[in-house]
């Protein structure tokens, strides 16, 4: 067990490093594609590429098939994620989006709460504090007068409504699971996903003109569909069924430094360095939750 959890580490330090990539290269081509098509299209590739794996490693039984409104259920909270947070990229930026997205293990612990009664320790509610301040001092950009005001941009206001429906998914995942193989769940999850976004944004995905897309449009849908969701999602559904989900999610608080990286990368500008210190405290907030093993 104690191996299972090691490698769940080392799974959601990978995982958050996936992720990172989509808010760079998603607030890129934002306004070059409909998110509602753009999520359809990268569930659409993540499919092709499991969906063989799948085949070739364990197959699908006659159990896995059983209940099979799960998937649509998870499908479709992972899908609106998605789309709301390509939504919120149209306007918000890179760090400030991944910013937002470390409050969500403040709200998967309520939600593990709810769900499985998973407890959290005293030291948890303190990282998780850190946390969500760290991240609200991105988000409002270390501006005192705009906290004051509660004044928040509307693409991070968008995008965390998002961040709810991934917070609820998470715990959701270990609630659901029967037995079935990450990878296989992962499959399901994929294709309920896939099925909810081609009928919702069928209309956006036909008003594409796919020839007049830029390269780089394209190149973020393959890396959005093979890393930040076939891997991605396999990596955390692997994770959920070891760690509680609290732990999860803490390692949502790499995100903004992870993008801070791809940003420097992309060589697009960085938030001033007052604005980088709630980054440190997200990064803070990690070590203490990491820390905090016993159950």
């Amino acid at each position: 067990m104690k191996n299972k959890a090691a490698i769940s580490h080392l799974a959601m330090l990978l995982f958050s490093a996936l992720v990172a990539g989509s808010f760079s290269l998603g607030h890129i081509i934002a306004n070059d594609i409909a998110p509602a098509a753009l999520t359809a299209l990268r569930f659409g590739i993540a499919a092709m590429v499991l969906g063989p794996v799948v085949w070739w490693t364990c197959g699908v039984s006659r159990d896995d098939l059983t209940a099979s409104w799960r998937y649509l259920l998870l499908g479709g909270l992972m899908g609106a994620y998605f789309i709301l947070m390509f939504e919120g990229l149209k306007t918000a930026q890179a760090v400030s989006a991944s910013a937002v997205f470390t409050l969500t293990p403040v709200l998967s612990a309520i939600f593990g709460y709810i769900l499985l009664s998973q407890l959290v320790t005293s030291r948890i509610v303190v990282a998780l504090g850190i946390g969500a301040v760290g991240a609200l001092w991105v988000i409002f950009r270390a501006d005192f007068d705009l906290i004051l005001a509660l004044d928040i941009g509307r693409g991070e206001g968008i995008y965390f409504l998002g961040c709810v429906a991934h917070a609820f998914y998470t715990p959701l995942v270990r609630k659901l699971n029967r037995g079935q193989s990450p990878i296989v769940f992962t499959f399901g999850t994929i294709l309920g996903a896939l099925v909810l976004t081609l009928a919702y944004g069928f209309d956006d995905l036909m008003a594409i003109d796919y020839e007049g897309l830029r390269p780089i449009v394209w190149g973020t849908l393959i890396y959005l569909g093979v890393f930040a969701s076939a891997a991605s999602f396999l990596l955390i559904q692997y994770s959920t069924l070891h760690l509680p989900s609290s732990k999860v999610m803490a390692y949502t608080y790499l995100t903004p430094s992870w993008v801070t990286l791809w940003e420097l990368a992309l060589r697009n500008p960085l938030p001033p360095f007052v604005v980088l210190l709630g980054v440190m405290a997200t990064i803070l907030a990690l070590c203490l939750l990491l820390r905090d093993e016993p159950s």
